[in-house]
């Protein structure tokens, strides 16, 4: 097991270059447009159906070992009590970054970048993301996928064409609605877990990852948890240190009690 220093890696990355389009800002896209990229749509949902918050151009971090760009899309079903990055959670909220920008920004970077990490919110909520992972890996760059595993059932349709897995598994499955403060008891858990069994069977490269909340877990809680994704055949499983900044008020007020008890 590793343990980082970093927040949760879902909703939100630090990168080695500036934002192009953050939640709050439109980026500017480029003129040219790359046929590789423009060709393949899969059925249903269109790549460019896509809501996308955010893009980063170059990221070092997103996916270990890969120099990628990241398309933070729009949209989560589940309210975290550490989630930093609130403005991407409404499904409602349009995107800000069109598909387009990065088919430009890959027919750009060709042979620079490894590939692309689709991250959120929740990317898997969108349907035209099976779409857009097919015109990223018919362009020759590779896939990457940061995920909660709120929807195995698309999940399972997009495992297919990804090559490495990012997935936050929150908590022990008895306190994960104490996290995510969505749905039913198990609900989340019911959900996360089954992703991640899709996941391991898949034979996808897999990173699991645990923001550690003090809040909610305890250090035996975060032991059960290893014991448990190590039993299910978890090889790497980091644990990410909460972060206040982005927070609510409510959160921070908690994280720094919890703190100064400890």
């Amino acid at each position: 097991m590793t343990m980082t220093t970093t927040g949760p890696t879902t909703g939100r990355a630090a990168s080695s270059s500036a934002r192009a389009g953050s939640p709050s800002q439109a980026p500017q896209t480029g003129s040219g447009r790359s046929t590789a990229l423009a060709g393949s749509q899969a059925r249903g949902a269109a790549a460019d159906d896509l809501q996308i918050a955010g893009l980063v151009s170059l990221s070092t971090v997103d996916w270990p070992g890969h120099l990628v760009a990241t398309a933070f899309l729009q949209g989560c079903p589940w309210r975290c009590t550490y989630c930093h990055n609130s403005a991407i959670l409404d499904p409602r909220t349009p995107g800000v970054v069109p598909w387009q920008a990065v088919r430009d920004l890959l027919a750009r970077r060709r042979g620079l970048l490894d590939g692309v990490v689709f991250s959120g919110g929740e990317p898997t909520r969108q349907a035209g993301l099976v779409a857009a992972m097919r015109e990223v890996k018919e362009a020759g760059f590779l896939v990457g996928l940061h995920t909660g595993g709120a929807y195995p059932r698309r999940l399972r349709q997009l495992l297919p064409l990804v090559d490495w897995v990012g997935l936050d598994i929150k908590a022990p499955a008895r306190l994960y609605r104490e996290i995510t403060r969505t749905g039913g008891p198990t609900t989340s858990a019911d959900q996360a877990f089954s992703s991640l069994e899709l996941v391991l069977a898949s034979g996808v490269d897999v990173q699991v990852r645990t923001t550690v909340d003090p809040t909610v877990m305890s250090d035996d809680d975060v032991a059960e948890l290893t014991a448990v994704l190590a039993e299910r055949g978890v090889r790497e499983h980091v644990l990410q240190t909460v972060r206040a900044d982005g927070t609510t008020e409510e959160y921070r007020a908690a994280l720094a009690a919890v703190r100064a008890a400890g």
